[in-house]
């Protein structure tokens, strides 16, 4: 920093306050020291600053893994609200129950982020109070979580508006997949099995749960079973509710390799609106998954400075279907 004072003639803290982006630098010394910075490559560090600030001018994300297409989608929402900010992004990636334990056991985040998004998984209460431990804003992402800073849908009744479409064009045998890996985590909301067994309590059909899969191994090779065993049985489903957009569409390719006409004979029903959904003819329950990113890296940001928690609640938007 004294270099570019004295290449720009004026004073360190005269550069400080401009490269921090104070208003009570002139444009005219905000030019000077500018061009002086760019000449000799300079950059504020955000660790040293943050000694001073007690800021990190960072925001942590907490996700499951990255090879999703939502949480992929989510973090790039939240990804163009901190570019737009100069706030960076710190992504830590969890992807088995080994790493989650070692996680909350060292908890990195510490004094590394300002605050913290916690998507796609619920936290045990011994989690959530480490999390807390962390001394920094925890926001829940695609979760609800009771008094907690949360960005969410309301999955019950996305999924009762799928259920109704599928109701509405005369299925009654309505089968429903819910997923997980190999490694135990469940990534969508159990409420979507809530909206399925409330649609088919409100229209007067039975829960039956020869008709419910869970969990559901997401390889191909664990849904085509799945779908075997619902094929096999003596009164068969008319359509699937698959509790994503993934899973409908290894669904989809599971039907049709076995010579099971969609939706001729099977309807599939998806939820999320994957951007191959469209391609693919599959029906689904579109959810604003950028939005929800954007959205909660915006409640972060407010929270950073306010600590009073607020709650921000997004509806899935119905599309028409294929």
């Amino acid at each position: 920093m004294a270099d570019v004072a004295e290449r720009a003639g004026v004073s360190v803290s005269t550069v400080s306050r401009t490269l921090r982006g104070l208003s009570s630098v002139s444009p005219q010394t905000r030019g000077r020291v500018e061009k002086a910075a760019r000449e000799l490559s300079f950059a504020i560090s955000r660790s040293a600053s943050s000694l001073v600030t007690g800021k990190t001018r960072r925001i942590a994300v907490l996700t499951p893994h990255l090879d999703s297409w939502f949480l992929g989608n989510t973090i790039a929402g939240v990804s163009g609200v901190l570019r737009e900010a100069e706030l960076d992004l710190l992504v830590y990636s969890v992807t088995d129950l080994a790493e989650r334990g070692a996680f909350f056991d060292r908890l990195p985040a510490r004094r590394n982020a300002d605050a913290m998004l916690v998507t796609c998984f619920d936290l045990t209460p011994e989690e959530r109070a480490r999390l807390d431990a962390l001394g920094m804003p925890v926001v829940f992402v695609s979760q609800h979580v009771p008094g907690r800073p949360s960005v969410y849908i309301d999955d019950v009744d996305g999924a009762q508006r799928g259920m109704r479409h599928l109701l509405n064009l005369g299925h009654r045998r309505i089968a429903f997949l819910q997923s997980s890996d190999d490694t135990g985590f469940y990534w969508s909301s159990k409420e979507r099995l809530t909206g399925y067994r409330k649609t088919l309590e409100e229209a007067g059909l039975p829960y039956d749960e020869e008709l419910v899969l869970y969990p559901v191994a997401r390889h191909r090779r664990g849904i085509r079973e799945a779908v075997g065993h619902l094929l096999s049985l003596r009164n068969p489903p008319t359509a699937v509710f698959a509790e994503s957009d993934e899973v409908a569409i290894e669904v989809m390719g599971v039907l049709r390799s076995s010579g099971v006409d969609v939706p001729g004979r099977m309807s599939v029903l998806g939820f999320d609106d994957h951007h191959l959904a469209e391609w693919l003819d599959l029906t689904t329950v579109a959810q604003p998954v950028e939005d929800i990113g954007r959205a909660a890296a915006e409640l972060a940001r407010s929270i950073i400075d306010d600590p009073e928690a607020c709650l921000l609640y997004t509806s899935p938007s119905p599309r028409d279907t294929r």
